[in-house]
């Protein structure tokens, strides 16, 4: 299982989340035009997570969930997030779900949360406490998992 990274679970998550809208008829839970506002939260996420992402390379830290952590990064949106890159992935795919508005949407949303704070997030901490010990610790306790 170790080679589902997240960028493959957001991927997938995408996938169901459109074809649920079109191949299980359901009713919107957002009435038009109202559903366009999640091309707010699609945009957010862009804001949040590429900068994220593009600090780890310029910075030459590994990004890869299942390897070992390079450096504990803690500038940019790391200062108000743990977790910017997961916190972008999300905010896309809800943005997603209110553009596709129906119930298996959310629910695909709520399972991809699920699923990054229970395995990759758990399983990243462990790892970032193992190799920077109290910085990590201290780090943890000021700035939030989420938000």
């Amino acid at each position: 299982m170790k080679k589902l990274l997240p960028p493959v679970l957001f991927l997938l998550a995408i996938i169901v989340l459109i074809a649920a809208r079109y191949l299980w008829p359901q009713s919107n839970l957002i009435p038009p035009p109202w559903h366009w506002l999640g091309l707010l939260l699609i945009v957010a996420g862009l804001v949040v997570g590429i900068p994220a992402a593009n600090r780890f390379h310029r910075i030459g830290t590994n990004i890869r969930t299942f390897n070992e952590p390079g450096q504990l990064v803690t500038e940019g949106a790391f200062r108000y997030t743990r977790n910017p890159m997961y916190l972008g992935f999300s905010l896309m795919l809800l943005g997603l779900a209110i553009v596709f508005p129906v119930l298996t949407s959310f629910i695909v949303v709520i399972a991809f949360v699920v699923i990054t704070d229970r395995w990759y997030i758990r399983f990243e901490e462990a790892a970032m406490e193992r190799k920077f010990g109290d910085a990590y610790r201290e780090y943890k306790s000021r700035v939030r998992r989420w938000l």
